[in-house]
Parts: structure tokens; C-alpha cells; sequence
């Protein structure tokens, strides 16, 4: 069962330090002791489940193992061998609906080995360990390589290139890099800059220069990057927000959640950040419930998550959706918002009831009103496509080697349909690309 990080969320006005101590550690890490408790539960199985579940792969018994026998270090080599960005996905990572639900304890022994806090323990032990980094780069190429976006895909794909000896320049459109690790993950999943500290991590590998203020379609070309460049990886993400389609979203209070959670994410003293006292939430996914819960985090009073469907319809996990009742936000299923009510501010949304018929979601024509002062859109983000790449429902087209309908630009990341919109698989689509475009540029056919 999720936990309650909201301790002094009582709906009054919040200290400084009240606010700040909401945005603590979501989970405690695991001791020296701890770890090797945990690590005992591990049954060692052949052919485990737990790595069918990972989208990166990571070898999880032969890590868990190497925890046990104290090998901490190659633990964590074992981890970031697949997946770069171990730290992050050890924290962020739905890891109750991946490799923790593939746990064959959940058959019969009870709760799952607790996968997650073990990577990050042997990853955070390695960090902060320092000295040398655990990969080497192969001799140089000679090859230069573009990437469009320092999120998790871009990160990625740059880390693994360095590996293989080609040189990567990282192009990034605002000013640090992380992507949604650093500007769109809830502030207690990320917290004492951790985002920050991974991506100097990866970047001391050498070979990988990030450039910033960036952007692609703006004063980023594309054509350019393929001229300078002998290959380019995009990896964008969705930076468009959906919109409600409807009259009075301009109002004051109406905000897209990714912008209040890198409001929330920037801001050296949370306090500092507005937030209203009757909140609304609209959205059935983790972004609703990172915003939602940082709303109660930082003191309002009354937090509603409305979503259209059935819970079991929800993107989120059960485990967040019972974060955000841990944390007093009310969670309205099946109804859909109708009306932002207002004047140049808005007061109130009403929303219609609504119901499956024949497979399809319609509305009721009963309504309900819900009070707010801030209404926090959530429902999707859409992809604003570079020039001259082939999109298929809101996605970039790409072959089995990530390659687009460009030769020699690749794509990868939540900007392609490759799995789940998560950064597990955001760093599985960035390793394997880099193999892609190794192999292409190692082909001599450019």
C-alpha cells in the first residue's frame, strides 16, 4: 500500500519548512542491513520472470546476488549495463506493475522482492562511490553523432554511442538537461537534484557535449543536424499538451499539469510556488497524480482528480491512484468536464456522468459541479512532429532499427510508439538505437 508523503497537509496555510518536509524521500532508501534482508528473499530462478518484465533487460537475480555477497559495485555495473539511467528508474519506475509483479513470490510466498529499493541501493552506492566510471569508451570512430533532446531517450543513446567510440553532441532546448526526469516527475520521487547528479554521471564517460537553448523547428534545423552530422537521434519526447477543447481554458487558474510539476520540480523553496485552494485535476495518469498530490503537498485544501472512465481504465497504477487517497485527494471516476466556470478566473468546473454503451464512452446528461480556484489539465501530450519525418497517430514512424522515413536520422523515446510512455523503456529505446545507428554507420551506407 502507498504511503501518505502529505504529513502536514491539513488544508491550512503550510511553513516553509512544513512544505518542505512534504517533499521528503517518497521511499526510504534501504540500509547496508536492510538491503541484505531484502536481497535474501530473492529465489535465484532460472529464466526469471522479474527480466522478461524490465524493458531494459537488467540481469535482476545476478544483481540481487551480487547485493547478497556484498559485490555492491558490480551490482550496480550489472544494473547500468542495461539500463544508464538505473537510479532514476529505481525511483520513478511502475516497478509494482513490472518486474515486481513477475515476482514469483507473489504465487506463494507473499510479497514480491522489493526490486526497485535494491537497484537503487547498489546504483546509489556506486554514485556515490566515485572514481572512475564503470564503462569505457572504445577507441574513436571518427563518426559524430546528433541528438535532439537530453531526456531519457537522448541520454541514453548519447551514453551507449560514447561507448562505442562515436563522439555525441546533445542538443537540448532548455536550459539543464534530465527531460522529465528533471522538469516532469513528482518532486519527492526526485529529490537532493538526483536528476542533476545522473546526468554528470553518464556525461563523465566522455565523448558526449550538451548544448542548450536549442530547440528543433526553431534555431535547430534539421536538415543542418544531417549535413554536420553523420547520423541524428531524436528524442523529443511529447512536448504539446492536449487541450479540453473547450470555452474559458485562457482563464486565470486553468494551467497544463507538466508545467505546475516543473514549477513545483525548479523551485528552490517550494513555498514559493502558487496553488490554489480548490483544486481540480483532470487526467487518469501519473502525471494527474504527481500533479494532484504536490497540491495537497503544498497546503490546498481540497484536491479533486476527476477522470472520464473506470479506474481499471487509468494509466496510472493502482499503487499511485492509492498515493494520491493516501494524501486526501478524491479520485472521481466517469464523468467528463463539460464547462470551466468563471469570470476571467475560474471558480468552478462542471462535469457530465458519463457510461460505456456498445464499447463506447457517452455522456449521461447528468451533471456535477466542482468548486476550484485551479484546474490542472492532464489528459496527454501530443507530439509537434520535426519537418519531413512520417508520423502515424501522433507518433514518428520508425523501423525495427529506430531509423525514420529520413535516412540516417533515428527516433526513440516517447516521440515513437516502441511500449509504454515510460523512462524504463524511453532508456531501452535510447541503448538500442545506439546499436542501430552503430551498426549504420559502421555499414558505410550513408
Amino acid at each position: 500500500m502507498a504511503h501518505s508523503v502529505c504529513r502536514q497537509a491539513s488544508g491550512g496555510p503550510l511553513s516553509s519548512d512544513e512544505i518542505a518536509a512534504n517533499f521528503g524521500d517518497l521511499h526510504t532508501p534501504l540500509t547496508a542491513l536492510s538491503a541484505m534482508k531484502a536481497a535474501d528473499h530473492c529465489l535465484y530462478c532460472y529464466d526469471a520472470p522479474c527480466i522478461q518484465a524490465c524493458p531494459t533487460g537488467i540481469d535482476i537475480p545476478t544483481f540481487i546476488h551480487q547485493i547478497r555477497s556484498g559485490n555492491i559495485a558490480g551490482s550496480a555495473r550489472t544494473i547500468l549495463s542495461q539500463n544508464i539511467m538505473g537510479g532514476t528508474c529505481a525511483r520513478a519506475c511502475p516497478t509494482e506493475v513490472l518486474c515486481e509483479q513477475a515476482c514469483v513470490r507473489n504465487a506463494g510466498e507473499g510479497d514480491p522482492v522489493e526490486i526497485g529499493l535494491l537497484q537503487r541501493y547498489a546504483v546509489d552506492h556506486l554514485m556515490a562511490k566515485g572514481g572512475k566510471h564503470p564503462f569505457e569508451r572504445a577507441a574513436d570512430s571518427g563518426k559524430r553523432v546528433a541528438i535532439v533532446g537530453a531526456g531519457p531517450a537522448g541520454l541514453s543513446c548519447a551514453h551507449r554511442l560514447a561507448m562505442l567510440g562515436h563522439t555525441v553532441t546533445v542538443f537540448e532546448a532548455k536550459g539543464k538537461p534530465g527531460g522529465l526526469n528533471e522538469y516532469g516527475l513528482a518532486a519527492y520521487k526526485m529529490t537532493d537534484e538526483f536528476a542533476a547528479r545522473e546526468v554528470d554521471f553518464i556525461s563523465a564517460i566522455g565523448g558526449i557535449e550538451i548544448k542548450y537553448h536549442q530547440r528543433l523547428g526553431d534555431n535547430l534545423a534539421l536538415n543542418e543536424l544531417r549535413d554536420t552530422f553523420d547520423a541524428v537521434f531524436i528524442g523529443v519526447g511529447l512536448g504539446a499538451t492536449n487541450s479540453l477543447g473547450l470555452d474559458g481554458e485562457g482563464k486565470e487558474g486553468v494551467l497544463d499539469a507538466i508545467r505546475f510539476i516543473e514549477d513545483v520540480r525548479q523551485a528552490a523553496d517550494k513555498a514559493t510556488v502558487a496553488v490554489g485552494k480548490a483544486v481540480v485535476v483532470i487526467g487518469g495518469g501519473n502525471t494527474a497524480i504527481d500533479a494532484a498530490v504536490q497540491a495537497k503537498c503544498l497546503g490546498a485544501g481540497d484536491v479533486t482528480l476527476v477522470y472520464r472512465r473506470g479506474e481499471d481504465a487509468m494509466s496510472a497504477t493502482p499503487w499511485e491512484v492509492d498515493l494520491a487517497r493516501q494524501n486526501g485527494v478524491a479520485v472521481r471516476t466517469w464523468a467528463k468536464p463539460v464547462a470551466i466556470e468563471g469570470g476571467t478566473a475560474v471558480r468552478a468546473m462542471t462535469f457530465e456522468r458519463t457510461r460505456l454503451e456498445d464499447g463506447k464512452l457517452v455522456g449521461t446528461g447528468e451533471t456535477f459541479t466542482v468548486a476550484a480556484d485551479m484546474v490542472l489539465k492532464a489528459i496527454g501530450q501530443k507530439l509537434v512532429a520535426p519537418d519531413g519525418l512520417a508520423t502515424e497517430r501522433g507518433k514518428l514512424v520508425t523501423d525495427d532499427s529506430f531509423m525514420t522515413s529520413l535516412k540516417g536520422v533515428f527516433a526513440g523515446g516517447d516521440c515513437v510508439k516502441s511500449g509504454e510512455d515510460l523512462t524504463v523503456q524511453a532508456v531501452a529505446d535510447g541503448r538500442d538505437a545506439a546499436h542501430a545507428i552503430d551498426a549504420y554507420l559502421k555499414g558505410g551506407d550513408q
